[in-house]
């Protein structure tokens, strides 16, 4: 439960309340995670809904230690078992997942290097500090990605990264599971940061859900309920749901005494006036100031599934400024008479790429090439970290998709709940279904991208001047050819006679995603800006020997039959060295297992690379 909130988070309670919104009921189970006694400290990212129907996202940070009870110079009475769990936690309204992680794990060590939880006043200084120092415009920097590797992910996950970028733009439900919870947070928001523009502005809208006793109220209460406004919190919990206690031999076991679990939560308003109604102790103190964003509708929209034909035409000129402010205007009135066309058009600034405007579509602020696309809107949730509380969304009709993580097993235990399950430890990417296996199969051209990246970031690995911030092979390298290789895609479509084009991103799969709602929030406005980019695949050309080689390469790390003759080359090995008349018995059943195994895949392979398209 939460023990401290300042400001506090519920109006007319004081900081010490444990009453929590009935949006924000998950939010102790979210700051201190699932298994954290396991580790002496972690952290988390998370995110919850917004308390206004109008309103954005709220992003979590939560920085988690434990200390034993006798270390403690000063032992509340609350404290009767032998650890201690607290989380330090900030909720803000601004993506700066690293920076606030940086910012906060210092508070935290310092927080419980007092060794007295009734010394409150530094997570008051932490608040004041940070509404002082932190401001939209660090969004338009390098800041916003601080602790977000690429290079790192494509260090573990090689080729597999393309993969996964595809399967978020299908947006299928994607399941990342790893414990601890910041390596599966890291890993989760590294690959969304891949997507240009979507950690800066694509979330706005990513966490629209409704807890589960919620569903049924009426929808008179959003009226009621107070406004969060522009609204950034740090926060002090007191949470014991753990209910771990310690058994024989000292280790720890579900049952009997709950470890004490306990978070601190701190409150941030950034306008005038907080949503909450919650009174800062201190008027002076500096308001954080967000950057202005059309709010994305509720998840019940008319259009859910955006079909092209049910948008609405374009506004005359002057109207379009009057349409992006107000949500409500740019509801469907009426049929478009052309599917195949961009129906509206998209204001375009003149001060060049890095002005962004509001999408009269999609509600999120784009620049001139459409960036970011509307994936994480309308019901498909981004959840950096789900507690198991929250494991009734995975089934939810109002959600038609996600990108989650979790570390419990009970998640990736049900398989029939997501469409694939990222193992972040074995750099595994589980497909259940064969369809979509045969979609993201990656083409030619593809394959050739992906393996640029790879030897680029590997030839560097052991660069010590390098270190992830040098250009070539760096971070942020690493993003822009993944912008460039989306640009194209996006020029590609735009082109008639695009068929041999598009075969290099994969036929199937740019059929699958022009079905998707964030393709036809894209579709549904004029893009001048894609007339500048070359529209084919960065990586297209002749088939050739090396395409072979490469293909080979994938296909044996990845498919199940490349995996067997593995497992069989490894058994002729230990074979190979016995001694004994068995030696020549199991060398030459191991070579015919080989020698079969060898054969049925490679017709298999052959057959797939005639068409190197496909």
């Amino acid at each position: 439960q939460v023990e401290f909130s300042y400001p506090p988070l519920m109006p007319g309670e004081g900081h010490d309340s444990h009453s929590l919104p009935e949006e924000w009921k998950y939010l102790p189970f979210l700051a201190l995670p699932d298994g954290a006694h396991n580790y002496q400290e972690d952290t988390v990212f998370f995110h919850l809904p917004p308390r206004c129907g109008d309103r954005t996202t709220v992003y979590g940070v939560s920085c988690y230690r434990q200390i034993e009870a006798k270390a403690l110079k000063v032992r509340q009475a609350d404290i009767t078992r032998e650890t201690v769990q607290k989380s330090v936690c900030v909720l803000s309204q601004l993506p700066l997942y690293g920076l606030l992680q940086a910012k906060l794990q210092l508070i935290t060590h310092a927080y419980f290097e007092e060794k007295d939880f009734s010394q409150i006043s530094i997570l008051k200084e932490l608040y004041e500090h940070m509404n002082s120092s932190l401001g939209g415009t660090l969004l338009e920097g390098s800041q916003v990605y601080l602790g977000l590797s690429p290079r790192d992910l494509v260090l573990h996950f090689r080729h597999k990264v393309l993969i996964l970028f595809k399967l978020i733009l299908l947006e299928k439900k994607v399941l990342f599971y790893i414990s601890p919870v910041n390596r599966l947070v890291g890993a989760l928001m590294t690959v969304l940061s891949l997507f240009p523009g979507m950690i800066e502005h694509g979330l706005t809208d990513c966490s629209q859900y409704r807890p589960r006793k919620s569903i049924s109220e009426d929808a008179g209460l959003q009226e009621t309920t107070p406004r969060l406004d522009d609204y950034v919190s740090v926060s002090a919990d007191d949470v014991s749901n753990t209910n771990l206690g310690m058994g024989k031999g000292g280790r720890k076991m579900a049952g009997e005494h709950p470890l004490e679990g306990q978070k601190a939560h701190v409150p941030f308003p950034q306008s005038e006036k907080p949503c909450n109604g919650a009174q800062p102790s201190n008027g002076a103190v500096q308001r954080l100031k967000v950057p202005f964003r059309a709010s994305p509708e509720s998840s019940e929209s008319d259009w859910e599934t955006l079909d092209p034909s049910v948008l609405e035409e374009s506004n005359p000129k002057g109207e379009g400024e009057n349409k992006a402010r107000d949500p409500a205007a740019s509801r469907p009135q009426e049929r478009a008479r052309s599917e195949g066309l961009p129906i509206t058009v998209q204001p375009q600034a003149n001060a060049g790429h890095a002005v962004l405007v509001p999408g009269l579509v999609s509600g999120l602020e784009e620049d001139p090439f459409g960036m970011p696309l509307a994936v994480f809107t309308k019901g498909y949730l981004c959840l950096p970290y789900m507690a198991l509380q929250q494991h009734h969304l995975l089934s939810d009709v109002s959600v038609r998709g996600f990108v989650a993580g979790a570390t419990n097993i009970l998640f990736r235990q049900q398989k029939h709940l997501s469409d694939a399950i990222v193992e972040i430890e074995d750099a595994h990417v589980q497909i259940h279904d064969p369809e979509l296996r045969k979609i993201l199969n990656p083409t030619t051209a593809d394959l050739r991208f992906a393996d640029y990246l790879v030897k680029h970031v590997t030839e560097n690995r052991d660069d010590v001047f390098l270190d992830g911030t040098g250009w070539e092979g760096g971070d942020e390298w690493i993003r822009a050819q993944f912008t460039a290789y989306l640009h194209a895609l996006l020029a590609a479509v735009l082109q008639p006679d695009n068929e041999k084009t598009l075969s290099d991103f994969g036929t199937a799969f740019v059929a699958a995603w022009k079905n998707t709602h964030n393709y036809r929030v894209w579709n549904s406005n004029k893009h001048p800006a894609l007339a500048e980019v070359n529209s084919s695949h960065p990586f297209q050309g002749q088939y050739s020997v090396s395409d072979v080689k490469l293909r080979l390469s994938h296909s044996v790390q990845n498919s199940e039959r490349g995996k067997k003759i593995g497992n069989v080359m490894v058994s002729t090995s230990r074979n190979v060295v016995q001694t004994g008349k068995a030696v020549g018995q199991s060398v030459g059943g191991a070579f015919t297992s080989a020698k079969s195994a060898m054969s049925s895949w490679f017709s298999t392979f052959t057959q797939s690379t005639q068409n190197p398209g496909d």
